[in-house]
């Protein structure tokens, strides 16, 4: 008899770890409080646009295809890549703006021209972040840490230290430079990790690597078209997939999980549960009795919690000659716009914002002679705001669209204005405190400092998603489904960390 699974959440670590079960002949069902596939990897529709609701660069090309090799596939089969030149573009406040392609030797002459000498710092710089991916690759990443003895034994710790684990990132880029300009462009990738240059590991400094080495990549369709791809390989593999199923609880007995019930009133047997909500959902909503929780309310107080966000669905009237597909605007005070995120939560005064324009690249994601706009800002987690705050903040980030990315009349030329903001992250996702991302990657919330992705009181309950190892992003939430399926299938399973 087939070992059954029952996984809540049709994120990418849910169907990631349904496709991995399935494929290992497991019954698996899926069941996800909305009307598709995706978690915030979702899509929406209005008028002839279509928009990525979350995520949308495609980096770390080499763990999708190790993924998809892991179940028997190949990327190109079911994504049709571009490669983005440029890669992305820069916006600094007062007018200049500076393209990045992903290629050392233009992007060496665009660094001198921010910072004389910035050149030859940034060869250096990135040598040194592809030194410390490889490390990370291979020896801190693929890890469940079942023990302390993982991260605190010497080989660990030296590997540590090559990896300047225990540095901060603004710490070390400063080191190589010594520009504004230039510091921001080396740490910009820390928005979309949910952290902060003050109290982030310089670990994270493998991003550039990614970004400038390996470069920036785009699945005609969307990213929604990898949701697409894993929900199909899933259910080729016998996977069943229940929508506008909300799960109410995790059913136990004893100290184990067998099944869950949905709120509708159904349960559902099972020999494992997979948990891809959100941890402090699944921990204090979906478990219900105090006993079985891994993590107390006071842990819960103590965490550093990623941005939320204020996004934006703009559909506009006619092209944008002067943005890029990846579009980064950034603050004047970089310092101030992180301690208003982070220390003293407010609405960002100076904001530093990315605005995505699909249809550079993509003809079918806008009518003919529009242009598609995603647009986030990076605003503190469980912020308060009235509808007119957030009418008044939004017409304050088109504003400086128009001004300091040369977009004119803005405003008049949008067809489609669509907002999504905290309250819709608590509704939609059930994320905690409205985060965008999640856990923000602190030392204190990395490795195994981590939550674990597995429940420290039922023994058969399982995580997987940004909040749980290794953290957060697309190509992560495919190893922490790799990394709970190790657990589960213990010696049968050849995980996509083996060669």
């Amino acid at each position: 008899m087939k070992k059954k699974a029952a996984v809540i959440g049709a994120g990418i670590g849910g169907l990631a770890s349904a496709c991995i079960l399935a494929k290992e002949g497991w019954d698996v069902k899926v069941f996800d409080n909305n009307r598709k596939a995706g978690g915030r990897c979702n899509i929406m529709e209005a008028q002839g646009f279509v928009y990525d609701m979350g995520p949308s660069w495609y980096l770390m090309p080499d763990i999708f295809e190790k993924f998809f090799a892991l179940l028997n596939e190949r990327v190109d089969d079911h994504l049709e890549l571009v490669k983005l030149s440029p890669s992305y573009r820069v916006f600094f406040k007062g007018g200049r703006q500076v393209d990045f392609y992903s290629d050392l030797a233009r992007d060496a002459q665009t660094a001198d021209s921010l910072e004389p000498g910035a050149g030859q710092r940034l060869r250096e710089y990135l040598k040194m972040a592809a030194y410390q991916y490889n490390i990370a690759m291979g020896k801190f990443v693929w890890r469940n840490y079942d023990s302390p003895l993982d991260f605190f034994n010497w080989r660990m710790l030296s590997q540590g230290v090559k990896l300047s684990v225990f540095s901060r990132m603004q710490d070390y880029v400063g080191r190589f430079f010594k520009s504004p300009q230039m510091q921001k462009v080396a740490q910009y990738t820390l928005v979309f990790l949910g952290s902060s240059p003050y109290n982030t590991p310089a670990f994270y400094n493998i991003m550039s690597h990614v970004d400038l080495d390996m470069g920036v990549f785009y699945p005609q369709g969307g990213l929604y078209k990898i949701v697409e791809a894993l929900e199909k390989i899933a259910a080729r593999s016998g996977a069943q997939f229940h929508y506008n199923s909300d799960v109410s609880r995790i059913l136990t007995y004893g100290s184990l999980a067998d099944g869950i019930e949905l709120a509708a009133g159904d349960k559902v047997p099972a020999d494992v549960v997979i948990s891809n909500a959100d941890i402090y959902h699944t921990e204090t909503d979906l478990i219900k009795e105090q006993r079985l929780r891994s993590y107390s309310r006071r842990y819960w107080r103590t965490r550093v919690v990623a941005p939320s966000g204020l996004v934006l669905y703009l559909g506009v009237k006619d092209k944008i000659p002067s943005l890029a597909h990846h579009n980064l605007l950034f603050s004047a005070d970089w310092g101030k716009n992180f301690s208003d995120i982070f220390d003293e939560p407010r609405w960002p005064r100076d904001p530093s914002f990315y605005v995505c324009c699909p249809s550079k690249t993509d003809p079918a994601v806008a009518p003919r002679g529009k242009e598609n706009l995603f647009v986030f800002v990076p605003i503190p987690a469980g912020l308060e705001y009235g509808p007119g705050e957030l009418s008044a903040y939004t017409d304050r980030i088109l504003h400086m669209m128009e001004k300091e990315m040369n977009i004119p009349s803005l405003r008049s030329r949008l067809q489609v204005k669509h907002h999504f903001c905290v309250k819709d992250f608590v509704s939609r996702y059930h994320s905690f405190r409205g985060s965008a991302l999640g856990l923000a990657h602190t030392l204190g919330q990395t490795a195994m400092f981590r939550p674990a992705n597995r429940s420290r009181k039922i023994r058969n309950l399982f995580y997987a998603g940004g909040n749980t190892l290794p953290g957060i992003g697309v190509p992560m939430c495919l190893i922490s489904a790799d990394l709970a399926c190790r657990r589960i299938l213990s010696g049968t399973y050849r995980s996509m960390a083996q060669p």
